[in-house]
């Protein structure tokens, strides 16, 4: 993203945040990447409306964010939708991949902005999308690659669509970023810093290029073109005094 774009989206959010309280209702961007999300967070500390972000469910990557004014008068709702489709055939449907299925909604024409999170699940596939755009997808995607998929709105609770992590466990010489980069990268720790430094490395949604950053339970740190993890802390010492830690990758 472009210094001039990222400018124009800055100002974005401070004018959703303004809309909100000028107008008295909820206002809502669009679904923000990672990108995106770090952009916003360099600006809340001018925005003094309420916020809340949601992408749908909990641990969702992509969110959206709802500017709440404090004389609300009615009750509101994040404006998504699950859609649940599935293939016509079971028997003769392709292995789809998340790949598969964003690639035919993008041929649909659809603005990426307006999509949030897809989810695979066996033959099953969630995709969470604007109220808006929900009926022209449920009309229009109905084959991905050669597959024939039918769809319709879903409830994500009923179908208990989760997170799904795998435990990682390591030994470090601290918790400093950088040696937990280069502990999930399988690199050097001069090439972990190189990542850090080329901005690549988000902790809780915002870019972090200090490398010497101390992590702490709970930071949820994503390495672009590695993976997402929340590092869950320090389980204890080695008898030559390195650190156990333990993280949860999302898969």
């Amino acid at each position: 993203m472009e210094l001039q774009d990222e400018q124009l989206m800055r100002n974005r959010f401070l004018d959703l945040a303004r809309r909100a309280d000028q107008k008295g209702i909820v206002t809502f961007s669009n679904f923000l990447n990672q990108n995106e999300l770090h952009l916003f967070h360099q600006v809340t500390a001018d925005i003094r409306t309420a916020y809340r972000l949601s992408g749908g469910y909990e641990f969702a990557e992509r969110q959206m964010i709802a500017f709440i004014p404090d004389a609300l008068y009615y009750d509101w709702d994040f404006p998504v939708v699950c859609l649940l489709f599935r293939p016509v055939n079971p028997k003769f449907a392709e292995e789809l991949t998340h790949r598969d299925i964003l690639g035919a909604l993008m041929h649909l024409g659809v603005d990426r902005s307006r999509i949030g999170d897809i989810k695979l699940d066996g033959q099953n596939y969630f995709i969470f999308c604007e109220e808006g755009v929900a009926d022209y997808l449920l009309q229009n995607l109905t084959k991905v690659r050669h597959t024939l998929v039918t769809g319709d709105r879903s409830q994500a609770a009923k179908h208990s669509i989760q997170q799904k992590f795998e435990l990682l466990e390591g030994i470090v010489s601290s918790v400093r970023l950088d040696g937990i980069v280069a502990f999930l990268v399988r690199k050097s720790r001069s090439q972990s810093v190189l990542l850090i430094q080329s901005q690549k490395v988000f902790v809780n949604e915002r870019i972090i290029t200090f490398n010497a950053y101390e992590c702490k339970a709970g930071d949820v740190i994503s390495i672009r073109g590695f993976g997402k993890y929340i590092y869950e802390g320090i389980g204890g010492e080695t008898k030559k005094g390195r650190i156990k830690i333990a993280l949860q990758k999302y898969i």
